[in-house]
């Protein structure tokens, strides 16, 4: 893939709807995900600010026509890249958020997020303004944009039952594959199901997502969040990179994951500098020198050793991206 034609679409793109952003070539993902590895992206595209929409739907436009891959970026919290990285562009989203990331409309008691903002401070602003909901993110990595892609969910609560509508830029098949900006609402949780969402099947990216919320006692807010980021921390979410849990619960096992892989005597088993986290079973680690093999290795090997010793198949919650 040249570089050169990338290089020259975004030249175009800036030319005709200019924007603020930072390009990198071969930009290393390791430094843009929770798990600390991946090869380099051929480039690394972060827009922000005036025209970051604009810019964006004609960078789409143009790779599209010229067939080089986008792969879009939120907060790399639930991804292993590549060891050889990741080629074409690479939309970061990260710099879409700032003083504007919400709008509170006090008649629906609803907020409306940049889907590159995190998903921690989304839950203290909206706990802010005394509008209850999202406690059940609080501590947890990433964007806006990446949990309502997967669907986030954590202490008996998900994106789908809080979720009001999404704007994306979507290409839409009636305007002879273009892009452009749609509003996608959330009818009853339709097209959501355990960690997935219907945007996974569409051919997108998240714009904005507004969130139905409820008012609350803030007190009783800051004492549910500090508690679940306090549970967090305690399970070792923190200690290493890691993208939180590698496997999905499936509730026809009878038992969490974690547990399954506990009394299957795997916790602590490691290949290269990936390991299967001693303080829970359904967490892989990076120990300092990981590679992105080891990690994929040590995923794969226990999805094995569980169907081998139990039957069930394992569904990993990472998602591996990039060049294999």
């Amino acid at each position: 893939m040249s570089k050169k034609k990338i290089k020259e679409i975004i030249d175009k793109c800036l030319e005709e709807t200019p924007c603020v952003v930072c390009v990198r070539e071969d930009a290393p993902m390791k430094d843009h995900t929770t798990f600390k590895v991946g090869g380099p992206a051929d480039c690394l595209l972060s827009p922000e600010g005036e025209g970051f929409t604009s810019f964006c739907i004609n960078v789409l436009n143009r790779c599209r026509a010229e067939k080089i891959p986008i792969f879009v970026l939120g907060g790399g919290a639930n991804i292993v890249v590549s060891d050889k990285g990741i080629r074409g562009i690479v939309l970061d989203m990260g710099a879409w958020k700032g003083e504007n990331t919400q709008v509170i409309n006090s008649e629906k008691d609803e907020i409306l997020f940049k889907s590159g903002t995190s998903i921690d401070e989304a839950v203290n602003i909206s706990c802010a303004a005394g509008l209850g909901g999202l406690e059940f993110l609080a501590g947890m990595p990433g964007t806006v944009g990446g949990a309502v892609w997967m669907n986030a969910r954590c202490y008996g609560g998900e994106i789908a039952d809080v979720l009001s509508w999404v704007e994306i830029i979507s290409c839409a098949q009636v305007t002879e594959s273009k892009y452009v900006i749609e509003r996608v609402e959330n009818k009853d949780g339709a097209g959501f199901a355990y960690k997935k969402s219907p945007f996974q099947e569409m051919d997108c990216v998240i714009l904005n997502a507004s969130f139905k919320l409820e008012k609350g006692d803030k007190e009783k807010m800051l004492i549910k969040t500090t508690e679940y980021r306090k549970d967090r921390e305690e399970k070792g979410h923190y200690l290493f990179p890691c993208a939180g849990s590698a496997f999905k619960n499936n509730r026809d096992f009878g038992k969490p994951t974690g547990q399954i892989i506990d009394e299957l005597g795997l916790k602590n088993r490691q290949i290269g500098g990936a390991q299967i986290a001693p303080f829970h079973g359904n967490i892989i680690i990076n120990t300092g020198n990981a590679s992105a093999s080891d990690i994929r290795a040590l995923v794969d090997e226990t999805a094995i050793k569980v169907k081998e010793k139990t039957g069930f198949t394992l569904e990993p919650e990472i998602l591996f991206v990039g060049e294999w």
